[in-house]
């Protein structure tokens, strides 16, 4: 079930304006363009049947050994690989958050239950799932509470999508350190840091006992060539081309959250990336969406299928200040309509 509503910009035709996916705006992508087109017979010829050049460039990245990465076709590729891979087991998940993390422990039935507070974590989970910096809210859990939390629960294996992890300045898990632990599965997205979901490049650092078990149970060029060369390039221009300037991100949340919140009628959730959770006092976010996007050509993220969201819900991921400017006019306009 794909649930993301990442393919909603199919369904609205004539959207100039996305905000419903958190990937960054205004990326330049020419000189990854152009090496794609340089290198574009390699689809020619089947990628490799397992992606270690991948893996032995994000373990050279991130300090850590090849045999502590396992690539993947995307984030959800993982999600679904570790359902798989531990199927049959009781899943607890951290909410609100993706619901693509219930849909693939259900799919490998799973036991799946929601928690709504760290804190009470049942005896009886084999799996804690939860993603941090969180979707949809842009939370970031304290790692200092993280840590203990995992240290005291040695027997719970937890998966921590790490996704957005370059959007926020708070401390995080660092691939090396999770590696040491023998117990934590950590998720990462190319596609959302370099902002390329089209190319679906995911990738899991964790222990190699953990890797092992992983791979056994990956399909065979279950990453294409394509993206195997994206993601070299990638990787070499993440501090160049690439670089992200996270404080003006966050700053330019603050702005439109504001501007959100001097419109009135909503409620604006704190969050520690460019993206925010909000929330109408009255109407639906599935009509806001709607007038949107027929109206101006803009997308935003109904969020009421996230497990302990509701109608009232949505979500939007900052993009440029003249993007931002309008969307929240748009909402103003809305508002006053409807």
């Amino acid at each position: 079930m794909i649930n993301g509503h990442g393919d909603d910009i199919y369904a609205y035709p004539g959207i100039t304006s996305n905000f419903s996916s958190n990937v960054p705006g205004g990326v330049n992508h020419d000189g990854l363009n152009r090496y794609l087109y340089e290198n574009l017979s390699c689809i020619r010829s089947y990628p490799e049947p397992e992606p270690r050049s991948l893996e032995r460039e994000l373990a050279s990245f991130h300090g850590v050994m090849p045999e502590n990465v396992c690539a993947t076709n995307g984030a959800t590729e993982a999600i679904y690989l570790i359902a798989q891979a531990y199927r049959n087991s009781t899943s607890v998940i951290l909410a609100p958050t993706f619901s693509e993390y219930a849909d693939a422990c259900r799919l490998h039935l799973h036991t799946v239950r929601s928690l709504f507070s760290p804190d009470t974590l049942p005896a009886e989970a084999a799996l804690v799932w939860l993603c941090n910096p969180n979707n949809p809210t842009g939370e970031v859990i304290d790692l200092r509470r993280l840590r203990k939390w995992i240290e005291t629960h040695p027997r719970h294996l937890f998966v921590i999508d790490q996704s957005y992890e370059a959007f926020t300045d708070k401390p995080l898990f660092s691939a090396k350190e999770a590696a040491d632990y023998p117990n934590v599965l950590l998720l990462h997205s190319l596609t959302k840091r370099f902002a390329v979901p089209g190319l679906r490049i995911g990738y899991v650092t964790a222990h190699p006992l953990l890797i092992d078990k992983l791979r056994s149970n990956r399909m065979p060029w279950s990453v294409n060539a394509l993206a195997i060369a994206a993601g070299h390039y990638l990787l070499h221009r993440a501090e160049g081309d690439y670089a992200l300037d996270v404080s003006a991100l966050l700053s330019e949340r603050k702005r439109v959250a504001e501007a959100l919140l001097s419109v009135g009628g909503m409620d604006v959730w704190e969050s520690d990336t460019p993206y925010m959770l909000i929330c109408l006092r009255s109407g639906k976010a599935a009509a806001l969406k709607e007038f949107l996007a027929l109206n101006h050509g803009i997308l935003i993220r109904d969020a009421s299928n996230f497990e302990g969201l509701d109608e009232r819900f949505f979500r939007i991921a900052v993009q440029t200040p003249e993007e931002n400017d309008r969307l929240v006019n748009c909402i103003k306009e809305w508002m006053y309509t409807y």
